[in-house]
Formats: C-alpha cells, structure tokens, sequence
C-alpha cells in the first residue's frame, strides 16, 4: 500500500469548485490566518480498490510536523465512514471569527479567527460524510458531519486515532471512570500504570513535539451538544496510537449530525496557557439577561469539617468567616438535610440577613447514592424535571444563590443530557451552577452564563482523602496551569494554610499563588476560619479584594511540574503569580519591561514571597521601567511561591 495525496482529476474537479479561490492551489492543505499552523489532509488509498482509502491529517507549527498521519472516520449501525472513503469535492477556504464576552475565565473578551474547509467524502455506498477542519494561530479543530441519515442510525465508533511515538514527552490523567481526579504525570511512553482502566486516558492530554521541544499540542473536545456522549482515549491495541473511544454507542443521527470538536491547541506553551479555543468553538450564550451572574468568593466548611453542614453552629462560623472576609458567598456542603441544632431554613436566613448569598450543594442521585450506600444526602431531588423544577423554586425563595451539584455518572450521553437539564433549569431559576464529581469542561461556561465552575480535578480535597497529595502537591500543582485549567475553571479549592487530616509542605506563598493562578467563577476557600484570622493584614487584605474572574490572562515563564508563572488582570490591576513544583530552591526572574508592557509605568508594588514561617511582605513602587533596574529575581522556597500585585496610580 501506498499514501497518496487526492488523485489528480479529483484534484481537477476540486479546483474548479475553487475557482474563487485561486491563491490556495494546494486544496489538501491550509494555514491558520497568520501562517504558523497548518493542517494537510492525505488519503491512503487501497492498492484492491484504488478509489476508496482511509483517510489522514497532519498538523505542522513552521512547517515542524507537530502529529502525523491522525486517522479519521466514523461509524454507524447503518454506515462505515472509515477504511472505505472516497474524496469527491473540497469547500471553498472560509474564514470563522470568534467574538464574545465571558463572565468567567480567563478572559472577559474573547476574540479569535481562523480558516475552515469542509472535505467531502462518499463510501462505497454512495453515503457522504463531511470532515470540517479549521486552522486557527492557536490550535486545530475538526468534526464529522453526516448530511443524510436513515432511521434508527445511530453512532457506533470513531476512527479517530493521535499517533504519540515513544519517547515523546507527555502530561495525561489516566481515565478512571469519569471522575477526572487523577495526577497528570510526566511520561515518555504510553503504558498505563493506573491501577484500573489501564491503557485508558482522560482528556486534556498535554503533548510535547519531538522535532522543537518549545513546541506542545493540549488535545480535548469541545461542544458537547444534547444527545452527544463525552469520549476518552485508548491506546490498549498499540500503546503508541491514542484511538478516541466514545462513553455511548447510540447517539441518534438526524439530518445534519455533527459530532464535538477534536481539538488541538497548538504553539509554545503561552499559546497553550492563554488560548480560549475550547469556548470559542461552543455554542453562543443561550441567554444574555446576566446581571445576577456574579462571580465570586465562597467561605467552604468541607476541608476542615467534612460533616460540618450537619452543625448549624458550624454553619453560621463559616457565614461569619464570609462577612469578616467580604466574601460574598458561603457554601453550605453535603448533608444540610440532617443539621443538628438548627435546620437548613435558619441557614439560610442567617446568611440572608447578614448579606451573605448562600450556596447549596446536591447529590445528583444518579451515581451510588442510596439508603445503604453511604453517600451523602441528600439525594434525588433533582432528577425528575418535575422535581428540580419545585426545588430550585424553594432555593429561590429563600435567597439561594447557585447549587453545587456533585457525584456523577460518566460521560454516556445520558449524563451529558442531564448536566444540560441541570444547567437550563437553573439558569431558568436563576441559580449559578458548580459541578463535582464529574465532567470536565468542553465550552459549555459560553453557551450557559451561569455555569461558573467544575470540579474535575485532584484537588486539595484530597488532603482529607490520604497522604498522596502532601508530597505530590507541588509538582501537580505546576502542571495543572498546562493542562486542567487551561480548558476551563477548575474548582480546586486553593488556599489550604493549615492542615487537613493530612498535612501539606508547600508554603504559604506557594498556596496564597495558587488563588491567582487557578482560575474559577466561584473560588472556594478552603481553610477553617481561624487560618483566615490568622493572616497579616496584607494578606488578609489581598484576599478580600481578589477576584475570580479575569479580563486578561499571560503565560510569563515556566514548565509544566517544574514551575509556572501567569500574570492575571482585573481592570487596572496586575496580579502575578508564581510557584515552584521542586523540592529544591529555585529563582524567578522578572522582566520588567515586559511587565512594563502590562502594568503601567509608576505601578504600586506588593510582593508576597516566601519566609520559613510565613509571608515576606514587601511594598514598593516602579518609578522607571527600563531604567536600571531591569529586572527583579526571586527567591523561591522548595515548593514555594509569589505573589506580586502591580497597581496603576493613575
């Protein structure tokens, strides 16, 4: 057998179909609008049937191959679109543009472009089958497309396989069900050492290329629409092809079927950190009417007192923390149902009357809650629409302001159907929505405002769970700016200055950095509220005025597990985050007329680094940006970090 490129009357008749477009001659390939990217689409034909053949793409940064030869197709209980395709016309090259406002993330006005061509292909039965591919300066994208269905079809597999050779760098989380709470380690292969669901990944996975090692690729999916199921990756037939394997096997075909976006964010790693490619390619908001959407801080009794919504005295410390800390919600964890010395209505009402926006949490009901199951109540009260329709009802009228939705099934369409019921019906409500327990993000903060965060993460929780996270906490927390949380906000609860059941060894820096440096519409603080009482004034201060949603977000330096530095801005401030995932000392340079370029000349300056038994805290001011002092280094603790907080006097 032997790869071939479209045969040369197909490419004939495709020209004439691109007649208007006569300065791309070359159909099987196209670049993002600024050139650096591009995708080439190839057909492997069969030497028994040189018609039909399997199709192919490749992807390259400056002509660098940055994933060779992904293989393509579908199938349905009605049609194989894979080994058996035949190329029959390409669509004209058509520029997509992407502008939007967020509420939440790390960008509140999202602009991008790129260019989209539709290849067309028919199976032997005459079947067509559409691959749409786009090329933006960020990333790659493409879906299928069935323009006629038959009765009952429905979508089987996917063909789609990422080649990663061995001995390609790689940050993925083994796939564990659907739960995605697992580290993303470095590896160099693709053996699975998880210990269930082996050969199985979850997304994102972070890739580095073999030809320039400043180049990466983040693959995930993007745009699960109702009836779409989620998917993961499976290597178990070769360990070097990634095969994208769908959680159902009956999602319905009508007319027009697309499936998600398979999507690549492509470049160096501030292409990675910054891009906004997995909501720029959702659907557009479903609503606009936004103003009681407020993101925000939230105090959070679990990590300290894993049953503490079961004590209405417990309650009202963290209601008190909120109001002392000018936070302006309190999350009322699992099992408020059976509160002692006081009930949920008191709750609410002692929140309410102190300014206080409560929030609630639920178990979803469709996972392992039951009478001897163990799992924390209360249960079933948001499954039937019926249901969840009089409950949120009951939650507006005593002042509730969102839900915390936890315990999930995995990703099978049925799942993603219902965190679409859940989603419509609060905002229907009015009720912001957190979900855990669950799915990660894939576009759906675009379409649906009032979904500010997801779980989705092996976050500081799990100082409750064991004493894994104390020394990996570091590392991981250094690699998820790379891979969790650029597809979005991630609901890791940061911030743990005391201990848990289990204790943590990074610093308090390094723990104050990561408030900056992980991004979500609802940040939740997790430590008792003593930890909080504790702090220096300045701290105490940077906590109360910090924000959890962003206007503008930069990639300064790092790499993924070592270190990480990100600049975040809210209005005319600055704030620049660091950290440390070794277990050795490490400097930090700042370039300061880099930062010049951000924060304006005759920026205030607060510096939180590390000290062995707390905060160095330093004030300071930039008269002269570019003058002597060009640069300012750092000193990080092992597992250390910074806080610098840049305002514009003007």
């Amino acid at each position: 057998m032997k790869r071939h490129l479209f045969s040369t009357v197909t490419v004939a008749l495709l020209l004439t179909t691109l007649a208007c477009n006569s300065s791309t001659p070359d159909v099987t390939r196209f670049t993002s609008p600024n050139g650096d990217l591009s995708i080439k689409v190839t057909t492997l034909f069969s030497e028994q049937d040189p018609e039909y053949g399997t199709v192919y793409c490749s992807l390259f940064c400056d002509d660098k191959l940055l994933m060779d030869g992904i293989s393509l197709g579908i199938a349905t209980n009605r049609q194989d679109y894979s080994s058996k395709l035949k190329p029959v016309s390409v669509g004209a090259l058509k520029t997509v543009r992407h502008d939007y406002t967020m509420l939440t993330g790390k960008r509140s006005r999202c602009k991008n472009a790129g260019y989209e061509r539709r290849y067309a292909f028919v199976n032997p039965q005459g079947k067509q089958l559409y691959i749409i591919m786009r090329a933006y300066n960020d990333g790659f994208a493409f879906k299928y497309e069935i323009p006629a269905a038959e009765e009952g079809e429905v979508i089987l597999s996917e063909s789609t396989v990422y080649p990663i050779k061995d001995g390609t760098k790689r940050w993925i989380q083994p796939h564990t069900g659907g739960g995605y709470e697992e580290f993303y380690p470095l590896a160099t292969d693709g053996i699975s050492r998880s210990w269930r669901d082996k050969n199985k990944w979850s997304y994102p996975a972070l890739v580095q290329s073999v030809e320039d090692d400043e180049l990466f690729m983040l693959i995930t999916e993007s745009n699960i629409r109702r009836n779409h199921c989620g998917s993961y990756l499976n290597n178990s037939q070769n360990t070097d092809m990634y095969q994208v394997t769908l959680f159902s096997q009956d999602q319905p075909v009508e007319n027009g079927w697309q499936s998600p976006w398979r999507l690549f964010i492509s470049g160096e790693l501030d292409n990675i950190v910054e891009s906004t490619l997995v909501t720029d390619l959702a659907d557009p908001a479903k609503f606009t009417d936004t103003d009681w959407i407020q993101p925000g801080n939230v105090s959070w009794i679990y990590w300290a007192y894993n049953h503490g919504s079961q004590e209405f005295s417990i309650i009202k410390e963290y209601i008190d923390l909120a109001i002392n800390m000018k936070w302006p919600y309190m999350l009322i964890d699992a099992e408020w149902d059976v509160m002692r010395d006081g009930n949920i209505e008191q709750a609410l009402a002692y929140a309410t009357e102190n300014g206080i926006k409560p929030l609630l949490w639920y178990n979803s009901g469709t996972n392992w809650a039951g009478p001897n199951s163990g799992a924390p109540t209360p249960w079933y009260r948001l499954n039937s629409k019926e249901d969840r329709i009089k409950e949120f009802a009951w939650l507006k009228d005593h002042g509730v302001a969102g839900v915390k939705i936890d315990f999930f099934r995995p990703d099978q369409m049925e799942t993603m159907n219902y965190y679409l019921d859940l989603i419509e019906d609060a905002a229907n409500a009015r009720l912001m929505a957190n979900f855990h327990g669950g799915t990660i993000p894939r576009g759906w903060q675009r379409t649906y405002p009032n979904l500010m965060t997801f779980e989705a993460v092996y976050g500081a929780e799990w100082y409750n769970n064991g004493p894994t996270l104390t020394t990996r906490a570091a590392c991981h927390n250094a690699t998820l700016p790379f891979t969790r949380n650029v597809i979005g906000s991630m609901d890791y609860t940061p911030g743990t200055f005391t201990d848990s059941q289990h204790k943590h060894i990074t610093t308090n820096c390094h723990e104050l950095a990561l408030q900056i440096l992980f991004e979500s519409g609802l940040q939740h603080r997790p430590d008792r509220p003593s930890a909080y009482y504790n702090l220096p004034e300045e701290v105490s201060r940077l906590l109360t005025e910090l924000p959890t949603a962003w206007d503008d977000t930069k990639f300064i330096s790092g790499y993924p597990g070592q270190d990480v530095v990100l600049a975040r801005r809210k209005g005319n401030v600055w704030y620049i985050a660091g950290i440390n995932g070794t277990d050795s000392q490490k400097d930090i340079e700042l370039d300061l007329e880099d930062i010049g370029k951000l924060a304006k000349i005759g920026s205030n300056i607060t510096l939180f680094s590390d000290k062995t038994d707390g905060f160095n805290i330093k004030q300071t001011t930039i008269r002269e940006l570019g003058g002597s002092e060009k640069e300012v280094c750092i000193q990080l603790e092992p597992r250390g970090g910074f806080v610098a907080v840049f305002t514009n006097k003007k």
